[in-house]
């Protein structure tokens, strides 16, 4: 099983924004930059975690990007399934389709190991992925504080 990279960039975003301290809210660029990854990836990354409401985007000075209460407490089985929606592992259906479609067992075999690997997320929080030895090095991937 294999995430996208989309999924990747907001679980390791979710997880940065886990150890922001209280009143302190990165930007979208900064949370970009401490991941070394495109600002415009993270810019679409933050703006579906917005619409699912596990963080909160605010403008203005002293803006920024905050965990809400539903990012702390979600599992992260929901939000990995969520974010890589229904696509099955293999494309049975595909052009051309497989020619064991009609027969094969395979593609139940791997939707049950699809589904033991989000069983295997879904008790873990945000909480759970960011303690140490991971917390302090999120810490240090800050990109330090921004000029007044």
């Amino acid at each position: 099983m294999r995430l996208t990279k989309f999924t990747d960039l907001a679980l390791r975003a979710v997880m940065r924004l886990a150890v922001s301290e209280q009143d302190s809210y990165p930007t979208t660029r900064e949370v970009a930059e401490s991941m070394a990854v495109p600002y415009a990836h993270m810019a679409k990354v933050v703006t579906r975690l917005q619409h699912l409401g596990v963080i909160e985007a605010r403008r203005g000075r002293g803006g920024g990007l905050a965990l809400t209460e539903l990012g702390r407490q979600s599992s992260m089985g929901w939000l990995a399934r969520t974010l890589e929606g229904d696509e099955e592992v293999v494309a049975c259906e595909g052009d051309p389709p497989c020619p064991l479609r009609t027969a094969c067992r395979l593609r139940g075999v791997l939707r049950q190991a699809q589904e033991a690997f989000y069983r295997t997320l879904d008790p873990l929080t945000v909480a759970d992925l960011v303690g140490s030895p991971t917390g302090p090095v999120l810490l240090t991937l800050s990109t330090g504080p921004r000029d007044p």
